[in-house]
């Protein structure tokens, strides 16, 4: 913790040491500094010639340039950034950038959030193109792209007219290499050893795993043919200790009145993860006149997680609560007795598959006028097995547990009576009452987006105006979802529904080590072969169901956008003034296949189709005020959509007859909505810029929208005069106007925030700091935005949190690298996979996460020229990934990843 303030404190001094600088520099008058500019030129293209800016340095350097050039508020991260902090994917790379925030999931920086909101209210872009996404919406598991083939990426926190596939938050571009932009050919290979600090948790996992990445870029025929070639290996093993409650009712007999732990999940986890990713370019340049790029990105991510633990109902069983111990109407510790666990064996199986194309053409036909077509396609596809397998004492057989709830984490140390690591005393069964012997989900996820845009741009010589840009994109995306579930059946026990308990004895050749959940206190737990296990005792009992077939679903959309931007480029007074104005016009089309079934019926479910149109019209402006002594005053405002997320334009619907006191009937259900319109926010922002040359910058920046349209579950009415009636109903007729709980457009609210951001070298300062250097952001967000509605309860939107801080020190000189990272973020509501494999919120505790890293490269001239040296530790504290119950404030789940320690060899030549 003294680590941590001690890099607040001197991420502040920083800040303060420059803005001092700032006014000593402001001192100076305009002439003064246009005299020694004037006396220093000769000598400065002379260095500019002699010295190159390497390392983080230069990757930094590259990254102001790109904020300082933008007409847009955007932030930016340059290949050396990647590079230089080799993170697991390009999520762990951005995630450090101001206002933008990243959610673990097993350990790893996953989606992320902007602004404050998640990211279904934002876009993903890869080389300009709308991406696709194996998840079951629009998000984008960033995780998928390894940042070792990412050469840069813009985050647009600001929309221009041009920007198709903009998003409400703001728009994040993920941008591979340009050979032709590369003076020479360049190889480099890297590989990385890793090591997980937790150990093997589960027998048979893996603690240490690598990684390799080569990159080929290369340049013919006159440098007018370029190629780029990458391909990245990663395999990492995932440890994580974790506990979790059922939840804490307060009607216990044994204390009642107060919270009292419903149910306990002790469990350890394993996975092993493989992701491989591939990236080519290749760009044509025969002429100043004609110039075309082929790109093409492929990454496939496998993961084999396999988890055991122990589940013990307590607070929501027929267990008696004895001796209990309350501190603030929370029972903390005693003792359960007349209680049955149950030991599982699971493994979550899961190969994750993203693919995309873009060939992109440009003619420059004569000094006024230029013509750019594109074509795209992207595809995504993902198909996952949840695997669940129980055992547990015989039938009869019951234990008692004594329990202490530690105050600091909220997970409780349990002591149970019975040794659950005796293969004697455990059976294959269903211990938990739950009428199946295990259960089997395979969600299936498709999603496919071809795109086709065609851009004029019209240059002028004079004027305000330094061009006119206008185009037409067209896309069509189709995403599918289907997920197939199964009971689990013991061979040779009842039929499911029958009297009697499945009971089967494991084979000795597939029983293995214990699994150790002493975290919790308890010394084991029984583990077996699953997948052994599986093929030699259970057969499949496919189940079907109204949960289920809502979770089957086909959206179409079909999406045309219109748009004409006009670029400024003049001066006013002294000032200069650069930006942009337009407006952008998008017609969408958007349909829904499902089901609807009357009851929850699911033998007689009827495919149901629905969708609609609608056209929304975007105006936006940027301007950038070039005010004296290297400062920028950009003002931005616009109008921001977001399209609904996918699974909330479903047109499945479950609907039934009700009553009311007057013996009325009419039908009511619940669903998604195939008509739904988009978020859509009026966006107002401001930032401030103080640059220090091409190497520091300082910038304070404030936004503010106001959600015109919002989308929350309501009850909405809708035509049911062709409901057809239950089998064998012979009550009153329902009214033909019945009622849906869905997701329906309504009242937003308002989101508002600001954010300070600091990158220098302290070399600024005194000579004596060369090579040292701090890049600090942080934001602060205040919303009204209720996460059902208006007059919901008092919870945010998913994705919020109040205060997200970054903090990075470095040091480079003379071939040695450091650097130790920070990342903060508050309280937030996330969301996860859940128990129907469908997203469920979790309200997340704030953590603290801290990377640390050194290196060495060797000088050019010496004879280990191109090597390079890395040692890195992730998440160096251990923080752990906690959740909590909204209404309480009680542990809901507690997770340990460890820390992660690579050790890296690089060669470049």
């Amino acid at each position: 913790m003294k680590f941590r303030r001690n890099l607040l404190s001197v991420a502040l001094l920083s800040a303060t040491a420059m803005l001092a600088a700032q006014a000593h520099a402001q001192e100076a008058t305009q002439a003064q500094v246009e005299a020694e500019a004037a006396a220093q030129t000769d000598d400065t293209a002379t260095d500019l010639d002699r010295i190159t800016v390497t390392g983080v340095r230069a990757g930094i350097e590259r990254a102001i340039e790109a904020k300082r050039e933008s007409t847009s508020i955007v932030e930016a991260i340059s290949a050396e950034d990647i590079g230089k902090l080799p993170d697991v994917s390009i999520a762990d790379s951005i995630n450090r950038l101001p206002g933008l925030a990243a959610q673990r999931v097993a350990g790893r920086s996953s989606t992320i959030s902007i602004r404050g909101l998640s990211g279904d209210y934002g876009t993903t872009l890869l080389n300009g193109r709308e991406q696709v996404s194996v998840g079951d919406n629009r998000t984008v598991e960033f995780d998928q792209y390894p940042a070792e083939l990412i050469n840069g990426v813009v985050v647009y926190k600001t929309p221009d007219a041009s920007l198709v596939g903009q998003g409400l938050s703001g728009t994040i571009d993920l941008r591979t290499v340009r050979p032709l932009a590369f003076p020479d050919r360049v190889v480099s290979l890297n590989a990385r050893y890793e090591e997980n600090s937790l150990g093997e948790l589960n027998p048979g996992s893996d603690d240490t795993g690598a990684r390799l990445s080569a990159s080929y870029i290369d340049q013919f025929m006159d440098d007018t043919l370029g190629v780029a070639l990458g391909y990245s290996r990663y395999d990492a093993p995932g440890q994580a200790n974790r506990w979790e409650a059922w939840g804490y009712p307060t009607d216990n007999g044994g204390s009642p009145g107060n919270y009292v732990l419903g149910g306990s999940k002790s469990l350890a986890s394993s996975t092993d993860n493989t992701r491989q990713g591939l990236m080519g370019v290749l760009q044509w340049r025969p002429s100043d006149s004609y110039e075309t790029t082929l790109d093409l990105f492929h990454s496939e991510f496998e993961k084999a997680e396999t988890t055991r633990f122990l589940e013990v109902p307590l607070g929501w069983s027929g267990a008696t609560l004895v001796n209990p111990q309350v501190e603030n109407g929370v029972v903390v510790g005693g003792t359960f007795e007349n209680v049955r666990p149950i030991l599982r064996n699971d493994l979550n199986e899961g190969d994750d598959k993203l693919f995309a194309i873009g060939w992109n053409h440009k003619w420059t036909l004569d000094d006024y006028w230029t013509l750019t077509g594109d074509v795209s396609y992207s595809s995504a596809e993902r198909n996952e097995s949840i695997l669940e397998t129980y055992s547990g004492t015989r039938a009869g057989v019951t234990d008692s547990v004594d329990f202490r709830l530690d105050q600091s984490t909220g997970k409780p140390t349990l002591s149970f009576g019975l040794d659950y690591t005796d293969p004697a005393l455990i059976v294959l069964t269903d211990p938990g009452g739950w009428g199946q012997d295990g259960y089997i989900k395979t969600p299936q996820v498709e999603d496919e987006l071809t795109s086709f845009r065609l851009d004029f741009e019209r240059r002028f010589d004079s004027g305000m105006f330094s061009s006119v840009e206008f185009g037409a994109n067209h896309s069509e995306r189709e995403k599918q979802r289907s997920v197939p579930e199964a009971f689990l059946e013991l061979v040779g026990g009842p039929a499911r529904g029958e009297p009697g308990a499945d009971e089967v004895v494991v084979d000795p050749g597939f029983i293995l080590n214990p699994v150790d959940l002493s975290f919790t206190g308890i010394p084991g737990s029984f583990s077996y072969d699953i997948n052994g296990v599986l093929r030699e005792y259970y057969e499949l009992a496919d189940n079907i169901n109204a949960d289920i077939l809502n979770k089957q679903w086909t959206v179409n959309e079909e999406q045309d956008t219109f748009y004409v931007q006009g670029n400024i480029n003049t001066n006013l007074g002294s000032i200069g003034l650069r930006g942009n104005v337009g407006v952008q016009v998008v017609n969408t089309d958007q349909s829904s296949d499902g089901f609807f079934l009357i009851a929850g019926d699911a033998a007689n479910a009827t495919p149901i189709s629905g969708g609609t149109d609608y056209t929304d019209v975007l105006p936006s402006l940027n301007l950038s005020f070039l005010l004296p002594y290297d400062q920028t005053l950009r003002v931005a405002a616009a109008r921001q959509m977001a399209r609904p997320r996918i699974d909330q334009l479903r047109a499945s619907n479950n609907s039934s007859i009700v009553f009311n006191q007057a013996d009325e009937a009419r039908w009511e259900g619940s669903g998604g909505n195939p008509e739904l319109e988009p978020w859509e926010a009026n966006a107002f922002d401001a930032s401030y810029e103080k640059y220090f040359g091409d190497s520091g910058y300082i910038s304070a920046a404030y936004f503010y929208k106001d959600l015109r349209t919002y989308i929350y579950d309501q009850q909405i009415e809708v035509d049911a005069s062709g409901y057809p009636l239950p089998e064998g109903y012979t009550g009153p007729t329902p009214s033909p106007i019945g009622y849906s709980t869905s997701p329906a457009n309504g009242e937003g609210g308002s989101l508002s925030g600001w954010e300070f951001a600091v990158s220098i070298p302290f070399n600024l300062f005194t000579p004596a700091l060369e090579g040292f250097g701090i890049q600090a952001n942080h934001s602060d967000t205040d919303s009204s935005i209720k996460r059902q509605g208006p007059d919901g309860p008092d919870e945010p939107i998913a994705g919020l949190s109040d205060k997200v801080t970054n903090i990075t020190l470095y040091y480079e000189r003379a071939g040695f690298q450091a650097r130790v990272s920070q990342r903060k973020r508050s309280d937030f509501l996330g969301e996860i996979q859940g128990f129907g494999a469908d997203r469920t919120p979790r309200y997340i505790k704030g953590e603290e996460v801290l990377d640390a890293q050194i290196g060495y490269s060797f000088a050019d001239g010496t004879s280990l020229e191109g090597l390079s040296l890395l040692l890195q530790v992730n998440n160096l504290t251990d923080e752990p990934y906690r959740e909590y119950f909204f209404d309480s404030g009680l542990a809901q789940r507690y997770e340990e990843y460890g820390r992660s320690v690579l050790f890296g060899v690089g060669y470049t030549f």
